[in-house]
């Protein structure tokens, strides 16, 4: 019977450990799980460049379609598409026995008209003295003198149709009017050429200079209008930065661009303006008829900048996670003046020192709390320059 109780006494003190363990294990699987261990980034200003794009049409300094002034079957082309070519030099000929028949005919006329002077002149100078001796009446000398100046009026005309033949005999040879490449000729030798033709024989592209057309934005003219110096438009223009150029490779052209004039009102359908900036083409690595993006710097000479990656997006809104003094953290809205690959640039909602979330927030959300682990800006910055 002792043996019995002390055994009972046992098993009781057993089950009361039993009962302590687990009602320990209940209250460590109730526990709150430790704040997640997240970098955090102190928000700095630095000094920062900001680009904008806007897409554009290249067009050569001049575009020339080059079209005949006279009607003729084409005789010649002495060039090739795609060929440079200098101011001045041959590029088609039209047959030209027609025109230089025309003009033998007006040099032939001119010659008949300058005989009939010489004898107008001979009829006046007869007629002169017999008035004067009154052998024969003033009527005839009125008449030789008006006969003169009838030949001497027909001879101008007759020199005016030479002039007009010579001009279309020269017509008949098709010049360069400037220096720049050859386009798309579509006629060929032997075809009939005409004046009215809709399409030109071809299109000459003098692209020494190329200029880059693109549109601002009514919100964007008025802020390029507030942001450089300048008492009037072109003084304004001319302190601007220069421009680049990323051409369709997405590359940078190497020479810079410069702004160089507006339109001069605003596209009433699009609310838009048309712009040029104007590039150096020496090489002829630019055509007529390429695209690309303007990019407009915009300097910053202090700018709060953060990571990209700190932020996230809610209804059109960009917002970060600040973290208070008490470690938790909250979402604040902010508005982006401009950027980078790697970096926003931020004009309104944060301040310098504020410590915001760098990577991580995808689980996060207000009043939670965190164990911020600080991360240097400048290593960032090394890692990621802006």
């Amino acid at each position: 019977m002792k043996i019995f109780g002390k055994t009972r006494i046992i098993v009781l003190i057993a089950s009361i450990i039993l009962l302590q363990n687990c009602t320990k294990a209940a209250e460590g699987s109730n526990a709150a799980p430790p704040a997640p261990e997240l970098p955090v980034y102190t928000v700095i200003t630095s000094p920062a460049t900001v680009y904008q794009e806007f897409p554009t049409a290249l067009e050569g300094k001049n575009n020339v379609e080059i079209r005949s002034q006279v009607d003729g079957y084409l005789d010649k082309i002495y060039v090739e598409e795609g060929a440079y070519v200098r101011a001045g030099q041959p590029l088609f000929k039209i047959d030209s026995r027609s025109y230089g028949e025309q003009m033998n005919m007006a040099s032939a006329n001119l010659q008949v008209a300058n005989a009939n002077i010489q004898k107008a002149k001979v009829e006046v100078d007869r007629l002169e003295p017999l008035v004067a001796a009154k052998v024969v009446s003033d009527v005839q000398l009125r008449t030789a003198k008006a006969n003169y100046a009838a030949a001497v009026a027909a001879a101008s005309q007759a020199k005016a149709s030479v002039g007009s033949a010579k001009i279309n005999v020269g017509f008949t040879t098709i010049t360069a009017p400037v220096s720049g490449y050859i386009g798309r000729i579509p006629y060929k030798k032997g075809s009939l050429i005409s004046r009215t033709d809709p399409s030109p024989l071809t299109l000459l592209s003098d692209i020494s200079e190329i200029y880059a057309y693109f549109s601002l934005s009514e919100l964007d003219f008025i802020a390029f209008q507030n942001k450089y110096p300048g008492a009037t438009l072109n003084e304004k223009l001319k302190n601007m930065p220069m421009v680049d150029l990323v051409i369709a490779d997405n590359s940078t052209y190497p020479e810079k661009g410069k702004m160089s004039i507006v339109d001069g009102q605003f596209d009433k359908t699009t609310g838009a303006i048309s712009v040029r900036a104007v590039f150096p083409n020496a090489n002829g690595v630019l055509r007529t008829g390429n695209t690309g993006r303007v990019r407009m710097p915009q300097l910053f000479d202090k700018t709060l900048v953060i990571p990209q990656e700190s932020t996230f997006e809610i209804q059109d809104k960009t917002y970060v996670y600040v973290v208070g003094k008490d470690k938790k953290v909250t979402g604040k809205p902010i508005k982006i003046s401009g950027k980078t690959d790697s970096y926003y640039f931020i004009s309104e909602g944060l301040s310098v020192g504020d410590k915001i979330v760098f990577t991580g927030i995808g689980a996060l959300k207000d009043g939670v709390a965190i164990q911020p682990k600080a991360i240097s800006s400048d290593s960032l910055l090394k890692a990621k320059p802006l």
